[in-house]
């Protein structure tokens, strides 16, 4: 095979099969004139060289060298070439040195094993803007500012010691004629060594690649931004993301501004802002004191010009500080704070069609490069990008504002006082959901009890849980047993629930499942006792006067609306004077259903000491138990059960007689004046005395007649009939039918309440202030 090196080939009878380039220029021929012609034809002269026949000698002619060679098809020939002599040989390393030196774009230096600068190339002194002349003799770390002296002296020395080339190693300097930036250099150092092995120094060659790095700089803070900011639908997260992902990659120092209306999440005024419009720091980082926002708060902000002018024409803006102002020396109070020294800044306003969130404020310090135009396109592009996120987040803020204001208002602002017991509550939403509690007055001097949480979270659970907890209102008011309410209660929920998969195909709302886990209890403090029922949810915990503690053991059945349709048990408990009942979410508890008894054992060593009072006890409750989750709302419900007054009840049996009315009515009179409420005598005997005549009518005797001072005057008729009268609207000529009519006029209210021994009917009379 020919040599890449030979002017030309020939096979071995003369005829050429290789013309070079440098052939093509010294015969003046082109391939084509040259390729399959004689070799004699073409050499010019009579000096034609001779070849003979092929052979392994080679042969050296005046000016040539000859060598026999084997060609491509398997054939002898011979390749010719031109003798070249040393002193050729050494003029062309010198024009290549000298080229390299002056021509190259490429920087080059010569070290010696001290690391002192031998020599440099032009493009060399051009990168560092620095003449040969001030270098030449100087170590290299003297002679340039390297950013890390450190690391370029190691790279070198282990090019030295080892002999291994360093390529395209990342080198920054600040060259004293442009400190204020920093200088990227692609280095690749070269150890130089004569042809004994001996050490002479390494040779470095030098790309500038400052444009190149910078831009790769800002693509790499633009995917972080992209990766790391807008995770979550928070407004301070979502602010705390950005600045975190630009300190310190671009920034030293980063502040998001947002006016006053955007963090409550309404809607964001339009260009221009006015220097007095409050905003807020919403956050704000630096590589001194992250998250330490200086001069924090809510504005307004005396902002400087490059601030107001950006909140105007809504683009970024440049800043760059003279040396010698002082931040600290500015003597108004409201301004925006300039970090200590920062040498410039830049401003961009946030925006989203046309409307103002707030700016965000960019500033670099001292031993950074100055903050330039290339960088206004990076900070709009951030701001750009990150506006979208916090409207997103702004919007979120407005409609979780809404639904915490819908569910805070849907339960009750403060449980009424009830004499038969003392309450205290704990209720926490991360989110806006379904959770309630209540606690409220029945007949008879009762008091219900109910903790409970709709499923999902947002402004649809907050207005079920309304839906819900309207229901469990009225049904309560029935007098229904707590079995039996949460039975009605279940049937309530499940048509909510096939309302919402009766919605359009596109409603999101649709695809949410609607259930609701609710406890509900009634205590009567007569009785000193309570009927329980529970569907879904922990059980309740219960703590004994005597410091004891129990978790009630009552069988949940299941959610409501989860339509399984099973039959809820009730348990009745009797109760001591004093006794603590809990009532609690699963969200309270933050566990698992599998992990629900750890919560609850928690909470039954918070109530140990159950005759603190109510408010402390709760408090120790919430202290034990982790934060809630997110989607879910944490509520507690604690109740001191307390006994009636036997001073504030009266009961008589009635016999089965028409003289019952009469001795009905003397003792309320007489029980009245005992209790100083004679202004109610008139009509309350005649309330007794219309429910007397019904019950000695159409009742089954033994009759009862009782009544109660507590919240209201009541009056219990008591007989055990199972027939339930019922509101009639007589006629005027009708001698009867008149009874419960009269009772409902002269009451506040009226009912009927079945029992195991018959049903009563009972009124409740508002009692007059004593005032």
């Amino acid at each position: 095979m020919a040599p890449d090196n030979a002017l030309l080939v020939v096979d071995a009878a003369g005829v050429v099969v290789g013309w070079s380039q440098e052939a093509r220029s010294l015969f003046d021929r082109g391939t084509s004139e040259a390729i399959g012609r004689p070799l004699a034809d073409l050499w010019p002269g009579s000096g034609t060289p001779s070849v003979a026949g092929p052979s392994d000698a080679t042969t050296e002619l005046p000016g040539l060298l000859v060598l026999p060679v084997t060609l491509r098809g398997g054939g002898s020939g011979w390749s010719v070439h031109l003798r070249r002599s040393d002193k050729d040989e050494e003029a062309r390393d010198q024009a290549l040195l000298n080229a390299l030196f002056t021509q190259s774009p490429i920087g080059m230096q010569v070290l010696d094993p001290e690391l002192r600068v031998l020599r440099v190339n032009t493009a060399a002194s051009a990168m560092s803007r620095i003449g040969s002349a001030r270098v030449l003799g100087h170590r290299l770390d003297d002679a340039f500012r390297l950013s890390d002296p450190t690391a370029a002296e190691a790279i070198v020395r282990e090019v030295l010691a080892t002999g291994e080339p360093a390529l395209d190693r990342l080198i920054r300097v600040r060259p004293p004629e442009d400190p204020d930036h920093e200088h990227v250099y692609s280095a690749s150092v070269f150890r130089l060594q004569d042809a004994d092995g001996r050490v002479l120094g390494v040779s470095t060659a030098v790309v500038d690649v400052t444009v190149r790095e910078r831009a790769l700089a800002r693509a790499r803070v633009l995917d972080s931004v992209r990766e790391h900011v807008g995770t979550t639908l928070d407004l301070n997260a979502t602010c705390a993301e950005l600045v975190d992902v630009l300190v310190p990659a671009f920034a030293d120092t980063a502040v998001i501004d947002l006016l006053d209306p955007v963090v409550r999440g309404d809607a964001p005024p339009s260009a221009p802002i006015g220097p007095d419009t409050p905003l807020r720091r919403t956050a704000f980082a630096s590589t001194d004191h992250r998250r330490d926002a200086p001069a924090g708060g809510t504005g307004p902000f005396r902002f400087p010009g490059a601030w107001l002018q950006s909140l105007t024409d809504l683009r970024p803006h440049l800043v760059t500080y003279h040396p010698d102002d002082d931040p600290d020396a500015d003597p108004r109070p409201t301004r925006t704070t300039r970090p200590s020294g920062a040498h410039s800044a830049i401003v961009t306003p946030l925006t989203i069609r046309d409307q103002v969130l707030g700016t965000l404020s960019l500033h670099r310090a001292s031993g950074r490069d100055l903050f330039v135009d290339e960088d206004l396109t990076l900070a709009w592009e951030v701001a750009t990008r990150t506006a979208l996120h916090i409207d997103n987040a702004r919007r979120y803020t407005r409609e979780h504002t809404i639904a915490l204001t819908l569910q805070r208002r849907l339960l009750p602002q403060r449980p009424a006082h009830e004499a038969a017991v003392e309450s205290a509550h704990f209720a926490q939403a991360v989110e806006a959901g379904g959770g309630w509690f209540d606690v409220f007055p029945l007949s008879g001097g009762r008091t219900a009890l109910t903790v409970g949480c709709v499923s999902g979270t947002g402004i649809h659970a907050a207005m079920a849980m309304g839906q819900i907890r309207t229901a469990l209102h009225s049904l309560a008011s029935l007098d229904l047993e707590p079995d039996e309410l949460l039975a009605r209660l279940d049937e309530t929920v499940t048509r909510l629930a096939a309302e919402r998969a009766d919605l359009p195909s596109g409603d999101p709302l649709r695809s949410q499942v609607l259930t609701a886990d609710c406890l509900y209890a009634v205590y009567d403090p007569l009785a000193l006792n309570c009927v329980i029922a529970l569907a879904g949810g922990p059980r309740p915990v219960l703590a004994h006067p005597d410091g004891t503690t129990e978790t009630v053991g009552i069988t949940p059945g299941p959610p409501l609306g989860g339509g399984e349709g099973a039959p809820l048990a009730s348990l009745s408990l009797d109760l001591s004077e004093g006794s603590v009942i809990a009532l609690c979410t699963d969200a309270f508890l933050s566990v698992s259903e599998s992990g629900r008894a750890a919560g609850l054992e928690r909470l039954r060593q918070a109530l140990a000491d159950g005759g603190r009072p109510l408010d402390d006890l709760c408090a120790d409750a919430v202290r034990t138990v982790p934060a809630p989750s997110p989607g879910a709302d944490a509520v507690l419900l604690l109740v001191r059960t307390q006994g009636m007054d036997p001073g504030l009840v009266a009961t008589w049996d009635l016999p089965s007689v028409p003289e019952a009315v009469a001795i009905a009515r003397a003792a309320t009179r007489r029980q009245l004046t005992a209790w100083g409420l004679d202004e109610l005598s008139l009509a309350t005997e005649l309330i007794v005395s219309e429910l007397a005549t019904n019950a000695v009518r159409y009742g089954t005797p033994p009759l009862t007649i009782r009544l109660i001072k507590g919240r209201a005057l009541t009056c219990e008729v008591s007989d055990t009939s199972p027939v339930a009268p019922r509101l009639r609207h007589a006629r005027t000529h009708d001698e009867g039918g008149r009874g419960l009519f009269i009772c409902a006029e002269l009451s506040q209210s009226w009912g009927v309440r079945y029992g195991d021994a018959g049903k009563t009917i009972w009124t409740e009379q508002e009692i007059p202030d004593p005032a």
